[in-house]
């Protein structure tokens, strides 16, 4: 799976569509403000510390082949 891609799309409560992220995974401000170069720059390295769709702090693992990160409400992220 690609660094960064979704394993579960669908939203949790309504098995609709994923809502788009309006967070920055990395230091958990908003995504629409600029300044985030140095966020998307180490985004290409490391796994995301926040959910890009409800700011929640993931859990995450660095696994011998990539890393998984999940938000309790959100599910799970691999790369």
């Amino acid at each position: 799976m690609p660094t960064g891609e979704r394993a579960a799309e669908a939203g949790p409560a309504t098995g609709g569509p994923a809502a788009v992220g309006v967070w920055c995974e990395r230091c958990g401000e908003t995504a629409a403000t600029g300044g985030h170069e140095d966020c998307a720059a180490a985004r290409a390295l490391e796994p995301p510390r926040y959910c890009a769709r409800c700011r929640r702090r993931m859990k995450v693992q660095v696994l011998p082949v990539g890393w998984s990160a999940v938000c309790v409400e959100h599910g799970e992220l691999r790369g």
